[in-house]
């Protein structure tokens, strides 16, 4: 799968794309829709639940190979984009180490929902993903988060506080605890919750992108002095994480469409487990900031041009 006009087409046209349009649309026109805070803690609980049925089902029937190499590869991807989001902080936002630091927590983590979008974008071009990326998603977070946080406070050590909050927040647990499931009940045992899980599943992902489309734009608001350079680092940065997450992927013996939602990973932002972190163990940082490039601006580029690039450049490495 090479990079095309067709293939930047398809994703624009798609129904996730385009309902998250739809809330960002309506919100820049000052629309009354909003969701309840109750649906939108709803919607995402059953996302990140129902993708690690999935993963978890994928994981029992595939052969993953060698999972050590895949979890030691996606260690060192969180630790390098982390310090690379940090370095470029310093250098090109001016940041001080505080701020730095917050955003390398959360351009070295990951975004579950970018994610689950580069997962249906593989499965809409008729090649899903390997299973096994959803454990991946969780061994990514951890290391980058932490190391963000240790360059904020001059690599003195993370307390145990970080890690517990870390490992234990809503992402870790739905996404290990639905892959737990799914491997343990396997196709037969999930086919009892399939026509939830899995049929509904992308009806409720259009409403969730249409309530991040309206989060989105409310963020786009706070831009203020300064915003072109942050713009910048908030879409060059994570095509470069996504190519080097690409190219890492290939290395690693992931098929084409596992390399791309790899690359889609690496390039992704945080903006609910890492701004959890930032706020309890560094609250003098400026959390909204962060969250308004990670969710207003690469949330976005990633869901509209970077996921079509890192299937293209997954796509060319592999020859189709």
């Amino acid at each position: 799968m090479t990079l095309s006009f067709d293939l930047l087409a398809t994703n624009l046209l798609s129904p996730v794309v385009l309902a998250f349009a739809l809330g960002l649309v309506a919100r820049l026109m000052r629309s009354d829709l909003d969701l309840h805070p109750a649906i939108q803690s709803y919607l995402s609980i059953f996302l990140l639940l129902a993708i690690g049925l999935k993963g978890g089902v994928a994981l029992r029937q595939d052969d993953i190979g060698d999972l050590a190499l895949l979890l030691a590869v996606t260690v060192l991807a969180g630790l390098a984009t982390a310090f690379s989001a940090y370095v470029l902080a310093r250098r090109w936002l001016r940041d001080n180490q505080i701020e730095a630091g917050a955003l390398a927590a959360h351009y070295g983590s990951v975004s579950a929902v970018t994610f689950i979008a580069a997962q249906q974008f593989s499965e809409r071009a008729g090649a899903p993903a390997e299973g096994v990326l959803v454990a991946l998603v969780v061994a990514l977070e951890i290391p980058a988060i932490l190391l963000g946080l240790a360059l904020a406070k001059g690599g003195g050590q993370v307390g145990r506080q970080q890690l517990h909050e870390v490992l234990t927040g809503r992402t870790a647990i739905l996404l290990l605890g639905g892959l737990a499931i799914g491997a343990i009940a396997g196709r037969e045992g999930v086919a009892a919750v399939e026509a939830m899980y899995f049929q509904l599943f992308q009806g409720v992902l259009m409403l969730f992108m249409l309530d991040m489309g309206l989060t989105a734009a409310a963020q786009l608001r706070r831009l203020g002095q300064g915003w072109l350079r942050l713009a910048l680092f908030a879409t060059a940065l994570p095509l470069a994480h996504g190519a080097l997450g690409v190219l890492l992927g290939h290395w690693a013996g992931l098929s084409a469409p596992g390399a791309a939602v790899f690359g889609a990973m690496t390039a992704s932002a945080s903006y609910i487990a890492a701004p959890a972190s930032v706020r309890a163990a560094l609250p003098e940082a400026d959390a909204g900031r962060c969250i308004t490039a990670a969710l207003g601006i690469t949330f976005p580029f990633n869901l509209v041009v970077g996921i079509p690039v890192y299937a293209g450049l997954a796509g060319w490495l592999a020859g189709e």
